[in-house]
């Protein structure tokens, strides 16, 4: 039995992060190309796993949308971001190369 397909739609990403977001942001080419299509509907649709991997890696990329490195403060709260999107973490390693094609 297969798992399901599902989707990443913005609204998911919105839910997580808890504001909107726009269509560009919301993209999966990153995982497709990293899997070179594998686990990808023909239609462009990924499943489950690579689902939560556009999620999450989509919610790092929106949380600082310069990639520089930012201080905002707002009244007595601060934030510091030290770091742009440099990649896949570990975990989404995992969860992309059950799908990458590699080399025999």
């Amino acid at each position: 039995m297969t798992a399901p397909q599902w989707e990443p739609q913005l609204v998911d990403l919105s839910e997580l992060l808890g504001q909107a977001v726009d269509i560009e942001q919301g993209s999966s080419q990153l995982a497709s190309a990293y899997t070179r299509g594998v686990g990808f509907t023909s239609a462009g649709v990924p499943n489950a796993d690579i689902a939560a991997v556009i999620l999450t890696a989509a919610a790092r990329l929106i949380a600082n949308p310069s990639q520089l490195l930012t201080d905002e403060t707002v009244g007595p709260e601060s934030a510091s971001f030290r770091t742009a999107w440099t990649g896949w973490t570990v975990p989404e390693l995992f969860a992309l190369n059950r799908y990458r094609k590699r080399a025999e």
